[in-house]
């Protein structure tokens, strides 16, 4: 970890020269690489900018490779102008997470904890009770490498949030977007420009990912996508595929008709 946190601390400096001259190490690492801000700057058709842009996203899987980190991610794909509960996605999605890293824990004969980036206590607490009642309940812990239950921090002070906010915000978000959305024009987040992160770096984040097969030797993990609007599989986040219809169960927390969810949520 630490090793991964001094690479990226230098992947920062060198895409924002003037870090070079900070007089404290906590300047360095307060200061955050904005995923809005590489998105902006593949749109806004400046050519030195995108080079720029797509060499920080080379940059950043570069030193996930090298420290042989895993991707672990759960996209959901709404459906527009029907309505989404996130109080039962955002749950669901930590618990899936967290299962999929128990089976990491357990290939990698190791333990080890969750922080999530913090929003707030009212939103933060409900995300994590699932994973707390697994691993306290009388039938046994079920989550034995996890530690502790989902720890929440600031990314000004986790470096590694930010590392892994970047890695979200600026190469996952904008792929699904493309990918599952590419029909959208009202939506300044479903660009065209987009399209190159997918044909550049897809099949290396196919490689970063953490996937296992459970008791019934059905593949989990990794990068899922659960889209509500054409039912596309998850591994069109690494590359042009076949169209598939895939059924989806229902959003937890709700049902009917209005499961099937409004545009994207990372």
């Amino acid at each position: 970890m630490k090793d991964l946190t001094w690479d990226f601390l230098e992947v920062k400096k060198h895409y924002r020269p003037q870090l070079r001259k900070a007089e404290q190490l906590s300047d360095v690492i307060q200061h955050e690489i904005k995923g809005s801000d590489v998105r902006k700057n593949l749109r806004a058709g400046n050519h030195q900018w995108w080079r720029a842009a797509m060499e920080l996203l080379a940059s950043v899987l570069d030193i996930l490779e090298q420290h042989d980190a895993k991707v672990l991610a759960r996209v959901w794909v709404k459906e527009e102008g029907l309505a989404f509960d996130e109080s039962g996605v955002y749950p669901a999605s930590v618990g899936s997470l967290t299962e999929t890293f128990q089976a990491q824990l357990a290939h990698e004969h190791s333990r080890g904890m969750m922080v999530l980036d913090s929003r707030t206590k009212v939103k933060n607490a409900p995300n994590v009770h699932c994973v707390t009642t697994r691993k306290y309940r009388a039938g046994g812990d079920s989550l034995r490498g996890v530690i502790e239950s989902p720890v929440f921090g600031h990314s000004d002070t986790h470096t590694l949030l930010q590392l892994a906010d970047l890695l979200v915000s600026s190469l996952l978000f904008p792929i699904a977007c493309h990918t599952y959305m590419n029909d959208v024009t009202w939506n300044v987040h479903c660009d065209d420009a987009y399209q190159p992160l997918r044909e550049q770096f897809g099949a290396r984040l196919k490689k970063l990912q953490f996937r296992y097969q459970d008791v019934d030797r059905k593949w989990r993990g990794g990068i899922v996508v659960s889209d509500r609007r054409t039912r596309q599989p998850s591994s069109l986040m690494f590359g042009p595929g076949k169209a598939t219809a895939v059924p989806l169960p229902l959003i937890p927390g709700q049902s009917g008709a209005a499961a099937d969810g409004a545009p994207l949520l990372p």
